[in-house]
């Protein structure tokens, strides 16, 4: 059995996170999405929240499963048995910082493979940062969220 690890932040998960998570589960036995708990970024929400929105957007799809992890990823991909590490791609800055984390893992870790999947043309702009803004000025996220996390936010952000 292939099983997969698609990593991130995951602060909040979007629906491109979710095209990712759908095509990787079309082709791996198992997928696992792995919210890493303390990424370098300026979280909103806590590991916990993060992994409980994942998990309700990805309910449907029976042979993906969502965990909370600490530490190097590959050291993480090696303790869930996962053989590849999906990554999604959305412009030619997300494909330089990819290549350099790429580079790092098979040093550290030559018997992963990396699989990259573009992202779909619908959320080549989409980034949970830019999210995030846009929602804090009173922006619509209707089509760009699960409806979990719409509702997250606005119980995070709104009084």
């Amino acid at each position: 059995m292939t099983t997969a690890i698609y990593p991130g932040s995951f602060d909040p998960i979007t629906n491109g996170h979710l095209d990712i998570v759908k095509r990787a589960s079309s082709i791996f036995e198992k997928v696992v999405v792995g919210v890493y708990d303390l990424p370098m970024k300026n979280l909103m929400f806590s590991v916990d929240e993060r992994v409980d929105l994942a998990r309700m957007a990805v309910t449907d799809l029976k042979n993906v499963e969502v965990t909370g992890y600490s530490g190097i990823t590959v050291e993480f991909a090696r303790k869930i048995k996962a053989q590849v590490i999906v990554r999604g791609l959305r412009a030619t800055s997300d494909f330089e910082r990819e290549f350099e984390m790429a580079l790092m893992n098979k040093k550290l870790a030559p018997d992963i493979e990396l699989m990259c999947f573009m992202a779909n043309l619908r959320y080549q702009f989409l980034s949970s940062s830019l999210l995030k803004e846009l929602f804090q000025l009173g922006g619509n996220l209707d089509d760009m969220v699960p409806e979990a996390v719409s509702k997250a936010l606005k119980k995070k952000l709104l009084p």
